[in-house]
């Protein structure tokens, strides 16, 4: 059967629909949502990083103006059904103690919930803290990774120790060995993945709403996972799933902040069934910084043999990673996102050791953050490449050329036995290396980088793969994961032929609803604003597994490309039934089947979507209604890839590094709209640079958060951001009818090895051979001290 497709919405840089609400303040928040007779939840939080709690005094707060209510941990016990969920278990032997939304017995990092309070106002709820009178036994707190790692001090008693896990990917461990005893070339590398503050413009808000009757639950979150909420909730509560409804209104950014199950979601909900009125809270941004997950926080060894020519023969990779005080929803499997890519891009043989420990520390848990664990395998892996270069004497990008997969390798089966769907390495290199002008750059260094010169320049290169979609289910299942991979889309052509997409995924500012309408109207031949698309409320959505990982695409909106030829080819049926012919004679296209040979003999969408609803002229057995919905579970995860290239100029004597020029090249398949693909890479970009320059979350050795609020965390102004040079190649992934990929972490993961990668170019001549994140000028300025011994 020959399908003529004359509509060309998929490819076009089309304006996003969501904005004009954002921009003119119509958009509803958490926070905004008018929610008459509701209660003001705040939270007591521990000053102490590790500390039995001895008592907890609330009669204080209750005497003060507007308080209804105020709770310690022990009085809230009956309310949990069971601990806060992790629902990822990467071993059998993992130690997980019991966490509850309100301590109990120990406070565990600073920000610890020890207290609750509701109350009729944020003011007075806020007010009423003080009043509340803990006792406290402070005890050591722990730190540093290592320090953890020794038990010096254990900070989970019925744990009995500050280790969690170790889990080991290990290909061909006598290869390893021999490849290392036989090579030409090794290298030995330490870096430290700095933790992170995700700051969301939008600080996390929760309203919980009870029916008056029937025992239901609305739970209004900013959250990334409405629907894996409500499934914890339901359980964590021990009420059934179907007395639980969550809704994700308008969410100000994520960035795998809001993909958790949080300790105030619980407590609204099980606080609002408990007083039978509405509960509201609201974080601050102090707050934020102290209650709502960090990122990365990770010491890596790396290590890479080499032969003659510089061509890799093995990985070795030793990770140390900080969990913080408790394993939060994925905590503990972030690490395992990135342990298949410390070899990179490379063509390496069955020879790979790959160990990740993990501890508790006194710290802010740690979780999902932009990439989440792509992006830290990624600056190994190239910060190890330009480190093997220096020792061999290569060009780094000509290093990066003798080991890239070739294009003609794909689909390539990797050491560990995955399948990495298409690639071309070669081409997305030599692009950034056009657009960069590598070649200018390596000449200008000739004249610019000599002895006596304060202003040095350095060029870095980062080309990486990303592992994402999450899925498929079985894959997940051999990691322990406590979810499948899978999402759901319906389809349905309402009889006026407007169409509604209801989908599974939850956007936060990715543009789902411009680019699944774009997909259903170019499928179905409707214009994209006459399609509307469903999402985020599980009592409209009632199926889905959400939005992180890269996985929007090329899950979510694969099964609604397939959900959308379901419809056309129930539609097909009733066509040919009304047309007399046989389905195999339709085309369609345009919104419109026409008989082949017969170009007089067509009938549109619109028509078939009327006699759908009326059913007054059906084949038989045929259901009324034009409507499809489909589950779809990819077989492989999607694979995009890129490089990017950095510029900087250090200036040796301050230690400021000047960005000149960056470039990006991604490719991610089939772009279903490049303007908001542009806006991913240049976003990504963005907090990548971030990490390699400028944030990083400073804990003092008591485990006081010194970086709690903007005035200390350095997030990049636009005025700290360089121009953006964007450009792709295209590679369709052949494991779905689309050839889509994802691309909302591209940019984080390759951004920070470029960067630094640059400014120690640029300071190589001075003999220095690493910086640590961030680069900002102190650092920079004591690597520039410690390699020339205080000469410069």
């Amino acid at each position: 059967m020959t399908v003529v497709d004359e509509t060309r919405v998929i490819g076009t840089p089309m304006l996003r629909r969501e904005d004009p609400a954002l921009l003119t303040g119509e958009a509803r928040y958490t926070n905004d949502l008018p929610i008459p007779g509701a209660l003001h939840l705040a939270v007591l939080r521990s000053p102490y990083a590790h500390a039995r709690i001895t008592s907890v005094d609330v009669s204080g707060a209750l005497k003060q103006p507007g308080v209804v209510a105020a709770y310690s941990g022990a009085d809230l016990q009956d309310q949990w059904g069971a601990p806060m969920p992790c629902a990822w278990p990467v071993t059998a032997d993992m130690k997980n103690p019991p966490h509850y939304p309100v301590a109990v017995s120990k406070a565990c990092y600073v920000g610890d919930g020890v207290a609750v309070v509701l109350a009729r106002s944020e003011a007075e709820a806020q007010d009423a803290l003080d009043a509340i009178d803990v006792g406290y036994e402070p005890l050591d707190a722990v730190i540093g990774l290592e320090d953890a790692l020794s038990d010096r001090v254990v900070i989970h008693d019925d744990a009995g120790t500050n280790k969690t896990y170790t889990w080991e990917l290990k290909v061909g461990e006598e290869a390893v060995d021999a490849a290392f005893a036989a090579a030409a070339h090794t290298v030995k590398e330490r870096y430290i993945q700095q933790r992170l503050i995700p700051m969301a413009m939008e600080p996390r808000a929760v309203v919980a709403v009870p029916e008056p009757f029937g025992g239901g639950t609305t739970l209004y979150s900013a959250t990334q996972i409405p629907h894996i909420l409500k499934i914890m909730t339901a359980i964590t509560l021990g009420i059934p799933e179907h007395h639980v409804r969550v809704v994700a209104p308008k969410v100000g950014g994520a960035f795998g902040s809001k993909l958790n199950v949080y300790a105030e979601e619980l407590l609204c909900v099980a606080l609002a069934r408990k007083h039978g009125v509405p509960v509201r809270w609201n974080e601050d941004r102090t707050e934020n910084a102290l209650a709502t997950i960090q990122g990365r926080g990770q010491i890596q060894d790396i290590e890479l043999a080499a032969d003659e020519n510089g061509r890799l023969t093995a990985v070795r990779v030793r990770l140390l990673c900080d969990m913080g005080a408790y394993l939060q929803l994925v905590t503990p499997g972030i690490p395992l996102l990135g342990a298949f890519l410390y070899a990179g891009v490379y063509d390496i043989p069955a020879a790979y050791d790959f160990s990740c420990t993990s501890v508790f520390t006194n710290m802010t848990p740690t979780d999902a953050y932009r990439g989440a664990g792509r992006p830290e395998a990624t600056y190994a892996i190239e910060r190890a490449m330009d480190a093997l270069a220096a020792k061999i004497g290569l060009d780094p990008m000509e290093l990066r050329r003798r080991n890239f997969i070739q294009a003609e390798q794909f689909p390539y089966t990797a050491f560990s036995g995955l399948v990495y769907d298409s690639g071309d390495h070669q081409a997305a290199a030599d692009k950034a290396a056009e657009l960069a002008d590598y070649a200018g750059i390596r000449a200008r260094q000739e004249t610019q980088n000599v002895p006596g010169s304060t202003k040095r320049l350095g060029v870095g290169i980062s080309s990486y793969f990303e592992m994402c979609g999450l899925a498929p289910s079985r894959v997940l299942a051999s990691l322990n994961y406590g979810a499948g991979g899978w999402e759901t889309a319906t389809v349905r052509v309402l009889p006026t032929n407007k169409v509604q997409v209801v989908t599974g995924t939850s956007p936060h500012g990715q543009g789902h609803e411009t680019c699944w309408s774009m997909i259903a109207a170019e499928k179905l031949g409707v214009p994209p604003e006459d399609i509307e698309v469903l999402h985020s409320d599980t009592a409209i959505s009632p199926i889905g597994l959400d939005s992180y990982g890269s996985r929007s695409l090329a899950v979510g909106g694969v099964a609604i490309d397939m959900a959308c030829d379901r419809v056309i080819d129930k539609a097909r049926t009733i066509a040919a039934h009304q047309l007399e012919c046989a389905e195999e004679d339709l085309d369609f296209a345009a919104g419109e089947f026409t008989v082949r040979g017969t170009p007089d003999k067509t009938t549109p969408l619109a028509a078939i979507a009327f006699a759908a609803f009326t059913a007054h002229d059906l084949p038989d057995g045929l259901e009324p209604n034009l409507e499809a919905s489909v589950t779809y579970d990819p077989p492989n995860f999607s694979w995009p890839f890129g490089t990017h290239m950095c510029v900087v100029e250090v200036d040796t004597e301050t230690g400021a590094v000047d960005v000149l020029k960056y470039v990006a090249v991604d490719d991610c398949g089939v772009q279903i709209n490049p303007l908001i693909v542009n806006g991913q890479v240049h976003g990504g970009v963005v907090q990548g640079l971030a990490q390699a320059l400028f944030e990083e979350a400073v804990y003092d050795s008591d485990g006081n958060l010194k970086t709690s609020t903007l005035t200390e965390y350095l997030v990049p102004a636009a005025s700290d951001v360089p121009a953006i040079t964007t450009d792709h190649t295209v590679t369709p992934s052949p494991t779905n009818a689309m050839g889509v990929k994802g691309i909302g972490e591209a940019g984080t993961i390759g951004a920070a090895p470029a960067v630094i990668n640059a400014v120690v170019d640029a300071l190589s001549g001075l003999g220095v051979t690493d910086v640590p994140m961030p680069a900002s000028p102190h650092n920079v300025w004591k690597a520039i001290q410690a390699a020339t011994g205080g000469t410069k």
